[in-house]
């Protein structure tokens, strides 16, 4: 007997709502730009879409993608509303997945902001911004070896996504994935920036992005969101939009009335004008002869 949908949809009840809640409660910190509730966010990425699901989107869907071989739909209504999701929302806004979503991102994120910020080493943003294309390099490599062996075996040698499975689970790898996690305590999202593969493709679908961040005239010669951007994704003006993960820190900044600039210069003018408005005295009238 073939299952109806509503059978495939009763079966999969609890996993739609639950990654629908998560997606709502994604995209909610977003709007709202809450610093509490993005952190809610990535413990619920870790914890639910990670530990609980492993529920990722991965490099091997995009070589299922380039080979027509992408997971049965009805039995895979959960994650082909995250891969949807992944989608649409990098194409209106950018990579939101990689900043909200991906369970490994949000995991070091949460070590970003729990250890001590003097472990870390800062690299040096013309490094920062040359070392940031090896993640297409290994992109295009591995699309190319899929290409020509048809083999997706390669995938967890570039991506630590099987840490939240139970599989896969060998010496090498997992040599591999505590070498990875040591090296992150020290570069801040050194996988996210440098190294992955799925980020790179986010990153150049990105490029169709229609809602871009705002930018104020003094972001020319202001440099206070691109020294705070622990992405860089910001060059001067401009906003890097492959390389920009959503985060919201230049957003917060660009709203500040006391750190961005933009603001204390209208304040400033608004001010001065006030003074000169008060201080200025009207001239007396000239007294007539008979006075």
């Amino acid at each position: 007997e073939v299952p109806t949908w509503g059978d495939d949809l009763r079966a999969q009840a609890l996993d739609l709502g639950l990654v629908t809640a998560f997606l709502v409660l994604a995209f909610v910190s977003f709007f709202r730009k809450s610093v509490a509730l993005k952190y809610v966010t990535l413990v619920a990425a870790v914890a639910f879409l990670g530990v609980s699901k492993s529920l990722l989107i991965s490099i091997v869907n995009v070589f299922a993608l380039l080979g027509g071989n992408l997971p049965i739909f009805r039995p895979n209504l959960a994650w082909y509303l995250l891969a949807v999701v992944t989608v649409v929302s990098t194409i209106l806004w950018g990579r939101v997945y990689c900043g909200r979503i991906c369970a490994f991102g949000a995991l070091t994120q949460l070590m970003d902001r729990v250890l001590p910020a003097k472990w870390r080493v800062n690299v040096p943003r013309a490094i920062e911004r040359r070392a940031a294309w090896i993640k297409y390099g290994i992109l295009a490599a591995v699309i190319v070896y899929f290409i020509v062996t048809g083999n997706p075996g390669i995938y967890p040698y570039v991506e630590p996504f099987w840490l939240f499975g139970l599989h896969l689970r060998t010496p090498v790898l997992l040599t591999m994935l505590v070498t990875l996690l040591i090296a992150t305590v020290f570069v801040r999202n050194l996988y996210c920036r440098f190294l992955c593969p799925l980020g790179a493709f986010l990153g150049i679908l990105s490029t169709l992005t229609v809602f871009r961040i705002k930018r104020w005239s003094e972001c020319k010669h202001c440099r206070i969101c691109e020294k705070a951007c622990e992405w860089g994704a910001i060059k001067g003006p401009e906003i890097v939009m492959t390389e920009c993960v959503r985060c919201d820190d230049c957003e917060r900044l660009y709203e500040d009335t006391k750190k961005c600039p933009h603001h204390l210069i209208i304040i400033r003018k608004a001010d001065i004008l006030a003074r000169r408005a008060g201080t200025t005295v009207s001239a007396p009238l000239p007294s007539s002869p008979g006075a």
